[in-house]
This record gives C-alpha cells, sequence and structure tokens, in this order.
C-alpha cells in the first residue's frame, strides 16, 4: 500500500457547558465554556506548524467553536471546512440531558461502562457506537479519504464517540477492544495513512486541559 500524500489530524472539541456539568450531551447543541475555548487556543497552537488546507466539523455547535479557536490560533484565518453528520456525536436518546456519574449509581457499574464505551450496547431512543461507526466511516470514505488522496492536509474536529469509531477502523482495532479506547480532551492524533485509510504512522500531541483559561 502507498503513502497518502495528505495528513489527517483528529481533534475533539473542547469542553461544553454540559461536560462541565458531567451531563450526557449527543445531539444537543451547547456551547463551549470558557475554559473550551481556552483549550481550543492551546491545541491552534500546538498545530502551528501543520498547515491545515481542509476541515470537517460536526453540526454540534461547540466543534465549529472549536475549529474557530484553532485556526485563529494557528493563524490559518481562511481553512474551507464542511459540516458533515456522520461525525456528529452518538445520540443518547433518553439518556441525553442526564448527570453521567448519577446514571452510573442508578445502573450498575457494568451497564454503565458497557454504555459509555460498548460496541453495540443499546439505548432508549439512542445510537450504539457500532450506528455511529457506521455513518462516520461514510463521512471517512466518501468525503474525507478522497482529500487525503488529493494531496491535502485535512482536520476532522468532532466528538469522543464519533472519534473513536474513526480510530477503530484507521487503527484496526477489534470490537472488543474498542471498549478500551478513549478520546481524551486535548489531544491530536496527527495520521499518515494508506490507499485503504489505514494507519501507517501515527503522532500525539497534547495541550495541559488543567491550566485555569488566560
Amino acid at each position: 500500500m502507498s503513502e497518502l500524500p495528505g495528513k489527517l489530524i483528529i481533534i475533539r472539541h473542547g469542553e461544553s457547558e454540559w461536560n462541565a456539568l458531567g451531563k450526557w450531551t449527543g445531539h444537543t447543541d451547547v456551547h463551549l465554556t470558557t475554559k473550551g475555548f481556552r483549550e481550543a487556543a492551546m491545541m491552534g497552537e500546538c498545530l502551528r506548524d501543520i498547515k491545515i488546507d481542509y476541515a470537517f466539523i460536526s453540526q454540534q455547535m461547540r466543534t465549529k467553536e472549536t475549529l474557530e479557536g484553532v485556526l485563529d490560533a494557528s493563524g490559518q484565518y481562511d481553512v474551507p471546512y464542511e459540516v458533515h453528520a456522520g461525525i456528529n456525536e452518538r445520540s443518547y436518546g433518553e439518556y441525553t440531558g442526564k448527570n453521567k456519574w448519577e446514571m452510573k449509581e442508578e445502573v450498575g457499574e457494568e451497564r454503565f461502562n458497557a454504555i459509555r464505551r460498548g460496541w453495540d450496547e443499546p439505548i432508549p431512543g439512542g445510537e450504539t457506537l457500532k450506528t455511529v461507526y457506521q455513518r462516520a466511516m461514510r463521512a471517512f470514505r466518501e468525503d474525507i479519504l478522497p482529500r487525503l488522496k488529493g494531496g491535502q492536509n485535512v482536520l476532522v474536529v468532532a466528538h469522543g464517540n464519533s472519534i473513536r469509531a474513526l480510530i477503530k477502523y484507521i487503527e484496526s482495532v477489534s470490537d472488543e477492544d474498542i471498549g478500551t479506547i478513549e478520546m481524551i480532551f486535548g489531544t491530536a492524533l496527527i495520521y499518515v495513512l494508506d490507499d485503504e485509510g489505514k494507519s501507517i504512522d501515527k503522532s500525539v500531541r497534547s495541550i495541559d486541559t488543567s491550566l485555569p483559561p488566560a
């Protein structure tokens, strides 16, 4: 397999208002916190040396706010971007807006961990990670990968679960092992991929998300 000329950069949005409250957010449109905006700017500084040719964000406002902060801080003001439903966060159905840690007490640790990290764990009225994977892969194959093949460096700003779905394919993670994968805040994954979109090389950059807002 040959190496694609474009790099793929994946980051998670900065801290949102509901992240700060410990709520399952899903498709709910909430803004970044002050800390989240600061994280976006710090990530932009961290990626300043990488030319970004194109970006994809989800339909949730927190990814757009993160993208704007990243591009401003990296001095790349005119990068075209596309809003793509395929990389939306997982729908949490009836659990949307509920406090995660209260739910853990209610359903028990085993069920709670299965809901958060499992591959095909159902949620009333919501999506499994398997469902997220199916739509994220359509976005990856049909829209993201062609740009990488065309030599563009592509930034994807998405969510914990839609990023886990992409990682599953790119890094060939099994259904059983995907539960151990987490996309933490303040981390950028930088991939060199082959023709099939599989990882040839991966580097990770991180910011200190414990820092208070400036």
